[in-house]
């Protein structure tokens, strides 16, 4: 059982709460408001249950998962600025989705399930290959400067292959284009059910992980003497990584910064262990998202942002701050 403390459970409590009134929220924005909550117009219940429902799900969910896959790689790597496009993670996992949608010709719009899984399928594979690049180009993880430089040269080569791609067939030149700019416009039931199935599996993988993360920031060899086993470990963090990222962009494109502000907003409350980190991560980040969303459907009313441009103006935002602040803070301290 993972041991929590009063001050955990407070937060887990009040991000639920938050996550709950956020939904609600989400219910409500539109052209109908709060009407389609009581009209029995069929037309507008199905608004509100189809269109909604799962849009206003889907963002809270692939916003917890895009969280935990940052926390896990900012445990894993020991490094604070890891996360999913740091890493190439993301666009490995669009390269994924890209060379799936050229050889097939499916659509990120696409509502199948079965669809939905293959797409999946294709970008967490393309996920593991290239945080595997990565870690190849660094030669290991010791190196933070080197994984980092590995990890943004692999995000341009394939991100640059992804828009190839899209260019080589016009047909899916613009769905691809909505696709990069990320948004959860096209999430159905179908994709609410892939995202709900990746965030347990895994929440169970990195929280079965969560004390060797522990160990490891005491160094390799202390979480060795300890008897971690750190292949096995590696392997295991490294496909929940990838399959929580490739579950997040096949179902809404590429999301900046949410994996990695959310982790740093938990780490300012207070010192934790990683098993309450993964999980205040993830509450976090889906309520950061789904925050977005609703703002993205509501700024500009009734035509809405690509939530992607959203995080990316408020996540860039906030690095930027925190970088300032560090820097006065060490300024002060000299």
């Amino acid at each position: 059982m993972l041991a929590m403390n009063r001050r955990t459970l407070v937060q887990l409590v009040a991000l639920g709460m938050l996550s709950a009134g956020l939904l609600m929220l989400g219910l409500s924005i539109g052209s109908t408001g709060f009407h389609a909550w009581t009209d029995t117009d069929p037309a507008l219940r199905q608004i509100l249950w189809d269109i909604r429902a799962p849009r206003s799900l889907g963002a809270w969910l692939a916003g917890a998962l895009l969280a935990l896959a940052g926390a896990v790689a900012q445990g894993l790597f020991r490094n604070p600025l890891a996360d999913p496009y740091l890493l190439g993670s993301s666009a490995g996992a669009s390269l994924g989705v890209a060379v799936l949608n050229f050889s097939v010709g499916l659509s990120p719009a696409a509502t199948a399930l079965a669809l939905r899984i293959g797409m999946t399928g294709a970008a967490s594979t393309g996920a593991v290959l290239a945080v595997l690049l990565s870690l190849t180009l660094a030669r290991g993880v010791e190196q933070t400067l080197r994984l980092l430089l590995a990890g943004v040269v692999v995000g341009v080569v394939l991100g640059s292959a992804s828009s190839l791609l899209a260019l080589m067939n016009p047909d899916i030149l613009r769905a691809m284009q909505a696709f990069m700019l990320g948004s959860t416009g096209y999430v159905g039931w179908s994709a609410v059910q892939v995202m709900a199935l990746a965030l347990v599996l895994c929440l169970l993988v990195s929280l079965g992980c969560s004390r060797a993360l522990d160990a490891l920031t005491l160094g390799e060899d202390t979480a060795r003497s300890l008897g971690q086993r750190l292949s096995l470990i590696r392997l295991l963090l490294i496909g929940a990584l990838s399959l929580a990222t490739g579950a997040t962009v096949a179902q809404c494109g590429l999301i900046a910064f949410v994996g990695l502000v959310a982790p740093h907003l938990v780490r300012s409350w207070g010192p934790t262990t990683h098993g309450a980190l993964l999980l205040l991560s993830a509450l976090t980040g889906g309520v950061l998202l789904l925050a977005a969303d609703v703002g993205a459907r509501w700024v500009i009313a009734p035509q809405e942002l690509p939530v992607g441009i959203i995080t990316a103006l408020l996540g860039g935002s906030y690095l930027l701050w925190l970088m300032h602040r560090r820097k006065v803070s060490m300024g002060g301290a000299r």
